[in-house]
């Protein structure tokens, strides 16, 4: 038992995110299997200790136990003993780290050459589900059983990018699954997920002759549905441009920044909007987190302790991107996941959350790609 949990651990945490956005899971079966697989994670650490040496404070998985020491310094010194949720914050992100660790450490094998196809297995059965109960993709912003259409979106271009990034050749099958994955994510009417798809291109084909063939088909399936009373992602892109409505959450952001610069609004405070801010009269009623997971790291942390956090993983992803990236292989979709959420950072709240899939993933693929770069290097 203890021994697959080791394995498996971080694969029933990141795909219980899954089951936290959905609409009928999130408030029920989710936070039960989370608490679940957290304690077990705990007591498996400490019932055999060793593994804090050997995994946990391995040269590869160093940044993330430097970012836990952050947490913990931050916690006792500038945070709230008596918050209950930042102390929760501060167990849950360790424990999050330590079950990625293990996981790769154990069982790297599986996360080499079943992992991805696991992703897009269990991302298309939430696509097919969806479309069961509402097959109507064009009705609005299409969500399926997932609660948010921003949240379904990241799912189906990190899908529909394991399959355009695999080494192998794709079956007929598959190439109708990321056609499918490809009309889901427009339809949600993200316009992160627009540059996800192009960006995933850059990646599969550089730019090459076929990118520039795309580019042009793109921008004429731009200009025939800008003209459409539809609300997909391209609709949303020709008439409200990328930023429309995310300047006044920015801004409000810094203002919150701006208020403690320095000491930061604490660990628990991750979602982009603290608690215990006053919000204006002209922005009631609006959703006006930052949307922006710099900016949320900078209002959790302040600027010297979220400035060292971002430096940290921007360093961590300088150096796997610089290893891999032209390389073509298995790891060229780790490397997609890093960059993209890097990018989708800007205009989504990515980076901060414990529950959230794209982040998780976020976590996982640049741990992954640090042990992986280790083995080449180190291996005998």
């Amino acid at each position: 038992m203890i021994r697959w949990f080791v394995k498996y651990g971080f694969v029933i945490f990141l795909f219980n995110t899954v089951l936290y956005s959905i609409s009928l899971t999130k408030d029920t079966i989710a936070p039960i299997v989370f608490y679940i697989t957290m304690a077990t994670g705990l007591f498996f650490l400490l019932l055999n200790p060793k593994h804090l040496k050997e995994v946990l404070f391995h040269k590869a998985f160093l940044f993330l136990m430097i970012l836990n020491l952050i947490n913990l310094i931050y916690y006792l010194f500038f945070d709230s003993i008596s918050n209950f949720d930042s102390l929760e914050y501060l167990m849950a992100r360790f424990m999050s780290f330590s079950l990625i660790c293990l996981s790769i450490y154990y069982n790297f094998s599986f996360f080499k050459n079943r992992f991805t196809s696991l992703v897009v297995k269990i991302i298309s059965l939430v696509v097919f589900l969806g479309l069961i109960i509402d097959p109507n993709l064009l009705n609005g912003r299409y969500h399926g059983i997932i609660w948010n259409p921003n949240m379904l979106a990241s799912l189906t271009v990190l899908a529909f990018s394991c399959l355009l990034l695999r080494k192998k050749e794709n079956s007929t099958f598959e190439k109708l699954l990321m056609i499918l994955l490809l009309i889901v994510s427009l339809s949600t009417g993200s316009r992160s997920a627009i540059i996800a798809i192009g960006l995933s291109f850059v990646f599969k084909y550089g730019f090459s002759l076929r990118n520039v063939f795309y580019s042009i088909m793109g921008v004429i399936t731009i200009f025939l549905l800008s003209n459409t009373n539809l609300d997909t992602s391209l609709n949303r892109i020709s008439s409200q441009g990328v930023l429309k409505g995310r300047v006044e959450q920015f801004n409000f952001a810094i203002y919150n920044i701006k208020e403690k610069i320095l000491t930061g609004h604490g660990l628990s405070e991750y979602s982009g909007l603290p608690s215990d801010v006053e919000i204006p009269q002209r922005l009631e009623g609006i959703f006006i987190a930052a949307h922006n997971g710099y900016l949320s790291i900078l209002i959790q942390y302040g600027i010297i302790f979220g400035g060292l956090v971002i430096l940290i993983f921007f360093r961590k992803s300088l150096e796997v991107f610089r290893f891999y990236f032209r390389r073509n292989d298995e790891n060229l979709v780790y490397v997609f996941f890093i960059v993209y959420t890097l990018f989708a950072a800007n205009f989504e709240s990515f980076m901060t959350g414990i529950n959230e899939f794209h982040t998780i993933l976020f976590w996982f693929s640049l741990s992954y790609l640090s042990y992986s770069k280790y083995l080449e290097e180190y291996a005998d």
